[in-house]
Parts: structure tokens; C-alpha cells; sequence
């Protein structure tokens, strides 16, 4: 970790296009808040995603369209004051971008300034063309999305594996080459066959990152509360647990009240 630090003191876009001209994997997770974005970024992940996740894993919906731009932008702000080296990402919300190229440009306008990110992500490819063109004239910096869009889910009406049919995958792969071609920084290629993966990441000079999209990507997003084991309902099969802290602090919490109740907690060195 030490020497990637000395080398990228400072993440940028272009820290990450050199990275995959040199071979070099581009690691990228979640964070919602100032305490986990610090860690996260001590830790020297490349890529901090301020996801529109936040909807599921902070606020307990089902989906992540009810979350709101005013509330990614206090989530992202909160982000940005912990960073030191990690790039910053932000997901521009459901009903932010899609229908109106203007509103989507004051949207990331609105992102870029209230919280301080460094880029923006979208979901999507020809068929948002013009809000993508809008904000990459405006120059901010844009991540794509392609294959399963969580945005798009009462459309796709299940979470299972995008593009396995030859008519999706073609379509994916132009969505792709358009999204360098107009001047997006890298997309991000979730829930889509190993091999349809590896075959874009080889054709495209700007980075894929890959979430259950196999190891042929130039990189990999979790949500981290989902690989810390904080969440324990979520089991898809790209998904690594690197840590079981559901469990951890439950048994911390029920170890707290324990010693409340029985006057364990506080010591006499705990006191004043």
C-alpha cells in the first residue's frame, strides 16, 4: 500500500487511463460517509464511488431510485472532507439525467460544486448521449455504466446477468466504444458475462471496471458494506466477504448491554 501512495500521491482521471496502459489493476469500493470514506482512503483504494447504493445500504429502500440529488450531495460532501488521494465518484440519482441534457448538466453542476467530487457516473449509453455530451462540454469528468443498470430495474424486472444474448452484447459493446468515443474516463461494467467483459476492457484504451463482470476487467467495485459483512441478506456470486462484521458487532452490541445491565460498564477506570 505504501508504494502506491508514494507513486499516486493524488488520484485523477488520468491516473487511472496509465494505470491500465501499464497492466496495473484499478481497485475501487463504496463509501457513504465521512468515517468509512477515511478509512477506505488510509487504506489506498484508487477509486472512492459515492453509489447511488446509499438508497439501499443507508437508507433501507429496495431500490436505489427513491434516493435524491440533495442527498448524494450531502453524502459525497461528507466524503470529500475525509479524501486525501482517492478519486471521488458520485452517481448522478434516478430523475437527474435521463430525460433533460440541461438538467442534467445542472445536476452534476450542482455535485461538482456543493460537495467538492472529482466525476460523475451515469447509467447508460447512446440513449443518454446528449446529458453525457452536455456535462463533458461543461468539463466534468465522466464514469459510464453499462449492463445491469440498478436504475432500470422495474424495466429489466430482475437483477439477474445482462448481455448473455448476442443482440445485448452487441449493443453493449457499441454502448461502450461510444462512451471512449465521446469522452467518458472509464465505465463501469456490472453483472455481464466474464468473457463479454474482457473482450470490451481489450477493444476500449479507457479503463472497465468490473462488478461481477470477471477478472478480465482493468478493475473491481464492491459495495463496502457488503464485502465487510455488514449487510448478510445479499449473497450474489460476484460477491467476496473479506470480513463477518455483522456477526462481530452484534456480539459487540449485546456484550455492551450486558455490561450496562449488569454494572460491568463503567469501571472504576472508566470514571471521572
Amino acid at each position: 500500500m505504501s508504494v502506491a501512495k508514494k507513486e499516486y500521491k493524488r488520484i485523477t482521471t488520468k491516473t487511472l487511463v496509465d494505470m491500465k496502459k501499464k497492466g496495473e489493476k484499478i481497485s475501487m469500493l463504496t463509501a457513504y460517509d465521512y468515517t468509512m470514506a477515511k478509512i477506505v482512503d488510509s487504506a489506498g483504494i484508487d477509486v472512492i464511488l459515492v453509489g447511488d447504493s446509499a438508497s439501499n445500504v443507508m437508507a433501507g429502500h429496495e431500490t436505489t431510485l427513491p434516493i435524491t440529488l440533495d442527498q448524494m450531495i450531502y453524502h459525497a460532501a461528507s466524503v470529500i472532507r475525509a479524501v486525501e488521494r482517492s478519486l471521488v465518484v458520485v452517481d448522478l440519482p434516478f430523475g437527474s439525467y435521463q430525460s433533460d441534457p440541461k438538467e442534467a448538466l445542472r445536476s452534476s453542476i450542482r455535485i461538482m460544486k456543493e460537495s467538492g467530487a472529482h466525476a460523475v457516473k451515469l447509467e447508460g449509453g447512446k440513449e443518454i448521449k446528449e446529458s453525457i455530451k452536455r456535462i463533458l462540454n461543461a468539463g466534468i469528468p465522466v464514469m459510464g455504466h453499462l449492463g445491469l443498470t440498478p436504475q432500470s430495474i422495474y424495466k429489466f424486472g430482475t437483477y439477474t446477468v445482462r448481455a448473455k444474448e448476442e443482440e445485448e452484447a452487441e449493443k453493449l459493446k457499441e454502448d461502450a466504444l461510444f462512451l471512449e468515443r465521446i469522452g467518458c474516463f472509464a465505465i463501469v461494467l456490472e453483472k455481464v458475462p466474464a468473457k463479454l467483459a474482457a473482450e470490451v476492457a481489450q477493444s476500449l484504451t479507457i479503463p472497465i471496471i468490473g462488478i461481477g463482470a470477471g477478472s478480465g476487467a482493468d478493475g473491481q467495485v464492491l459495495v463496502t458494506h457488503d464485502m465487510l459483512g455488514m449487510t448478510h441478506e445479499f449473497n450474489p456470486r460476484f460477491l467476496r466477504r473479506y470480513l463477518d462484521l455483522y456477526s462481530d458487532m452484534s456480539n459487540a452490541f449485546q456484550q455492551y448491554i450486558k455490561d450496562v445491565k449488569s454494572g460491568d460498564f463503567p469501571s472504576d477506570k472508566e470514571q471521572y
